[in-house]
């Protein structure tokens, strides 16, 4: 019993929070959640070095890191542009794990499953059969009007 009281209390003087400046580092490796892209785990390579900086300042301890990654390594793959949500849950759980939180990695993992599924099959719609036509159609009329940043924002938007 003072075992667990020690490690509450050390818990306590210790509470680990991530700042702007730490969800802005995670936001910007975002970017590159499909550059580690693989057919066995999807975007789990870019999906963990997203979380880089707030793994390492949530867990100062190296095995404690090291768990974190080997718990993010796991298959993930949700729409590229909606994955923001499923980050931001996720460095709240991890902020509340580092705190004590009774959070395992299960947990952990199955809000990340249990997002990214849903957040894909909005995303791909939205953005490939919605958003891409639409602009396609914007870039053809300027065309069409003889504008030349027709072809220029047809290529900034793939269409």
């Amino acid at each position: 019993m003072a075992d667990t009281a020690e490690v509450q209390a050390s818990l306590a003087e210790h509470k680990y929070s991530l700042t702007k400046a730490d969800r802005m580092k995670v936001c910007w490796r975002s970017t590159f959640l499909q550059g580690s892209w693989n057919y066995e785990r999807m975007q789990n390579g870019g999906w963990c070095y997203s979380l880089v900086p707030a793994i390492k300042k949530l867990y100062t301890k190296k095995d404690d890191q090291i768990a974190a990654l080997k718990r993010h390594m796991e298959f993930f793959n949700t729409h590229p542009y909606l994955a923001s949500p499923v980050i931001g849950v996720v460095l709240a759980l991890e902020e509340e794990r580092a705190n004590g939180a009774p959070i395992d990695d299960v947990a952990i993992q199955g809000v990340k499953v249990g997002m990214m599924g849903p957040l894909a099959g909005v995303g791909d719609p939205v953005f490939w059969f919605t958003a891409r036509p639409i602009l396609g159609g914007l870039a053809a009329s300027l065309a069409l009007a003889g504008n030349i940043m027709a072809q220029s924002f047809s290529l900034s938007f793939g269409t």
